[in-house]
């Protein structure tokens, strides 16, 4: 007959042995998660619209861009 007590030492020897698996897991799910949302808010920050200063710039390169045409095709401004 078995000794009671290698019985409850095995049985908590494997409850541990699942705790720590289960814990390990869920770190790395949380992980995964934490990638995720980081990857969600980099997405929204470059979804962003675009601040007054770029903009103004973006408009000023597109108004050289049309005087470099018009000089290119020979027309006077």
């Amino acid at each position: 007959m078995q000794d009671p007590l290698i019985t409850l030492t095995l049985a908590v020897a494997g409850l541990s042995g699942l705790v720590i698996v289960a814990m390990t897991a869920l770190r790395g799910w949380n992980g995964w998660l934490d990638l995720k949302r980081a990857e969600l808010a980099r997405r929204t920050d470059e979804a962003a619209p675009p601040s007054a200063a770029t903009r103004i710039e973006v408009a000023d390169l597109k108004e050289r861009i049309r005087k470099l045409e018009a000089i290119a095709a020979g027309v006077d401004l």
